[in-house]
Order: structure tokens, then sequence, then C-alpha cells
């Protein structure tokens, strides 16, 4: 049997006995006659005669086209699930990519607001409400704390330690850590702890801090929805809770701020993380270096 028949019933494997959707049988279907294709150009139509180095240059290829990387995942995924196929089913006596892995991701430096911008989001009007107290409170404590949203709507009251100046967040895991609530954040918050939060709550107690206009907690859809709001109102488009996270560790970090810092404060079990908001523009690094190596002036 060769390749190409080979790819037949592995297509009607993936569809009657995986039950796989239209789609995904069909997109392996375009990637395996992409690879197939690949292989004859190199003499090779026989399951018999695919080598792991032949296998490992089509992957090369595939990046070489300029692909997206899920494409290339999906298509080495395809050629993967393939090889399998046929050495189960005593199609191929040997399985070429046993341990083959995708290429790596490229880094994806995070998306990140100017500090002008980040002024015009937060000094805007808000509803003098409850709700408005809170969407404010909201926004101050994602970018002058750099909570995930998933922190942000899990806090309880008792976690927000105002008299220290303190917040108590669970993340990833349920991970414990405190981090620092101060400036406008912690007014903004305050003001909206002891004017705006009792008018929203409803019959039953609750101990979240931000509430909907039911009296429940509220989601991470709503906050999400919340934040996109008003980034579009103050001119942002397509602003997300964590662009806001992002922009509180890049801005800290082109304010001096040490790296192991903003790690504990952002809750990175790994440093190399963190090391993603290192993307400083040059003339930061210039003014850094400038005022930090005693050499950098010798020329004055």
């Amino acid at each position: 049997m060769d390749l190409a028949c080979a790819k037949e019933e592995y297509l009607d494997y993936l569809r009657v006995e995986r039950a796989s959707s239209v789609n995904t049988v069909e997109a392996y279907g375009r990637d395996l006659t992409r690879y197939i294709d690949y292989l004859a150009g190199s003499g090779v139509t026989e399951p018999s005669e695919v080598e792991r180095p032949l296998v490992e240059a089509y992957v090369g290829a595939l990046c070489d086209l300029g692909l997206a990387a899920a494409s290339v995942e999906r298509a080495v995924s395809a050629v993967k699930g393939f090889h399998r196929f046929m050495y189960r089913e005593q199609i191929s006596p040997e399985c070429p990519t046993a341990d083959l892995l995708p290429p790596a991701k490229p880094s994806r430096l995070p998306d990140v607001i100017s500090r002008k911008d980040a002024a015009r989001l937060l000094d805007q009007p808000f509803p003098n409400t409850a709700a408005g107290l809170r969407d404010h409170a909201m926004l101050e404590v994602l970018y002058g704390c750099g909570l995930r949203v998933s922190e942000l709507v899990g806090l309880d009251v008792r976690d927000a330690l105002l008299d220290e100046e303190l917040l108590r967040v669970f993340g990833k895991g349920s991970k414990e850590r405190v981090v620092p609530v101060l400036g406008a954040a912690a007014r903004v918050l305050g003001e909206y702890l002891e004017q705006g939060r009792d008018e929203l709550i409803g019959k039953k107690p609750n101990a979240a801090v931000f509430l909907n206009v039911r009296g429940g907690r509220i989601s991470r859809q709503s906050a999400h929805a919340i934040v996109e709001r008003y980034g579009r109102m103050a001119g942002i488009e397509g602003l997300h809770p964590h662009t806001l996270r992002h922009s509180f560790a890049t801005h800290l970090l082109e304010g001096g701020a040490d790296l192991r810092v903003v790690q504990e404060l952002l809750g990175h079990a790994d440093i190399s993380t963190t090391q993603l908001y290192t993307h400083l523009d040059r003339s930061h690094i210039r003014r850094v270096y400038l005022s930090a190596h005693p050499r950098a002036r010798a020329a004055d």
C-alpha cells in the first residue's frame, strides 16, 4: 500500500472510529496531501521508505513557508497521527515520528499601553453610581497591582487589607501572594468599598469585593466587557484586562524596578516568564546605562 492509499484509510479511521469533525478531517487531509507531495518530490512513495531525517526536513520546510505557528503545529500533529496509524495497522514497519516535537513557538511580546494611554483610561470621568465606582476600582486595581482577571474577581473583602496597604491574592493553583495597593488604586478601591459596594449587595450576603448589579460576584466575562468598554471610551480599542497587567509590569521595569521584585508582584514561578516584559525601548536602555555604568560618560 502506498502513502496515498494509506492516507485515505487514515482519514476514514478519523471519520468513523475517532468521530472527528468534518473540519478536522478536511484539515488533516490537506496537511497530509502536502506532506505526501513533499515526500514524492524526494522519490518516496511507500510507508517503509520514510525516514526520520526526511520528516524533520519537511517540518523545516513548513517553517520556511511562513505558516502560522498553529498551522505548523497542526500539520505536525497530522503527520504524527498518520505514522502512528500506519505502524499500528502494520502498514509501516516502524514509526519515524516517535518523539517528534513541533518547532518551538516564537516568544510573543506582551501587548502594552503607554503611560499616557493608562492615564487617559483611568482619569476619564466615571459614572457617579455604585457601578461606576466599582468599574473605576477594577481598572485601577488591574493596572495598579498587576492582577490577573481571575485574581481580581476572586478577591474577597477580607483580602483587601487597606490599612496595611496590601491585597491578599490567590493566583494560579490557589497560590497565595501579597501585593501592595497604593496611591490611586488604594484610594479608589477604598471609595468603592465605603460608598458603592453596599448598594450592590443583594439580599444574600456575599464576601466578594466586586459585585454585579444582582449582588453576586462579578464574572470574568463581565470584567472583560467592562475593561473593553472603558478602553473604547478612552480611545483604546480592544483593551484586555491582561494588557493592563502587562502594562503594569512593563512600566515598573521602565521605572527601574528590579526584575525579581516584578516577578514576585506578578506571581510568576519562573523568572523567564517575567523576562518577557523586558522589551524596553532603546532610549530607556541608554538612559539606564548612562546613569549606572561608571565609564559610560568617560569621554565627557
